[in-house]
């Protein structure tokens, strides 16, 4: 008689226990650390192997940028924040970068695989959803921090602009939040999205409008109070105003409460997102 065929009171308390295991009880531990950096580093290499198009070519659109906006408004000794004009943008268009590709990182992921009929590679390895979650935004962060170092690094050796942090904590607080909160959006428009074109819409429609009016080019304090008023609603302006107070040591916004902000939203996306994968709405359902 095979350990299968005896009922449980007829086994030994090792026999119960591989009858367990042979039934599928977890037995990774509370966290399947193992796991979930196999799903980290298979997103990290999925854009890595196309690096020149998911790191490189966004670095490249964000110093047009501002060679544009230098030539066109940087000469005559004009200023804002009381800092250079090209100084006042430099920090904006890195965290705005880092931002718009953490949610092009993680609005792909699952989509793709829905598409392309793989969803199940995301869902049957023995990953919990926030263990799924986690590596998602995690590789979405990942690519945003390669970006903003690519802009970084390139804006360094631009002539007429310094982007030596002035208050390092900063901008890393708000460059990796930022990117962790956009990076759930992508999570969440990666699960209601059933083709490309859905994503695409909310990139041109919601996350590019948010991210260009949020005063990545300008102070608000230059706007009517009815437009200073709706760019405070906006959470990619406390991203964006305290990313460059990290480098320039001033913002438009008081910072702590920014901070705040972005860590109370940080803490609702994230349960949003989770419920929403427990669920299993339109991914197994």
């Amino acid at each position: 008689m095979t350990i299968h065929q005896k009922t449980p009171q007829m086994l030994s308390g090792d026999q119960q226990s591989e009858l367990q295991l042979a039934y599928g009880e977890r037995s990774i531990g509370a966290v399947n650390w193992v796991g979930l950096k196999t799903l980290y580093m298979k997103e990290v290499r999925r854009f890595m192997k196309v690096q020149l198009q998911t790191i490189w070519a966004p670095a490249i659109t964000t110093l047009l940028f501002l060679a544009i906006f230098t030539v066109a408004l940087g000469r005559g000794g004009f200023q804002i924040l009381g800092v250079p004009f090209a100084d006042f943008i430099a920090p904006g268009l890195i965290v705005m970068a880092m931002i718009q590709n953490a949610f092009a990182n993680s609005s792909f992921g699952l989509l793709v695989g829905k598409v392309q009929g793989t969803i199940v590679d995301y869902l049957m390895p023995p990953l919990s959803n926030a263990e799924l979650l986690v590596a998602m935004v995690g590789a979405a962060v990942t690519r945003a921090i390669f970006v903003g170092f690519a802009v970084w690094l390139a804006m360094s050796f631009w002539p007429g602009v310094n982007v030596v942090p002035s208050h390092p904590l900063a901008f890393i607080y708000f460059g990796i939040v930022g990117s962790a909160i956009v990076a759930l959006f992508g999570v969440l428009t990666s699960i209601w999205a059933e083709k490309f074109d859905h994503a695409a819409a909310v990139t041109n429609f919601v996350i590019a409008p948010l991210a260009l009016l949020s005063g990545t080019f300008y102070s608000i304090d230059r706007l009517s109070p009815t437009f200073q008023a709706i760019s405070q609603a906006n959470p990619f302006f406390y991203i964006i105003s305290g990313f460059r107070y990290g480098f320039l040591g001033r913002a438009d916004s008081d910072v702590l409460t920014g901070a705040i902000i972005l860590a109370v939203l940080l803490i609702v996306v994230a349960w949003v997102t989770y419920r929403v994968l427990v669920s299993g709405w339109k991914l197994r359902s």
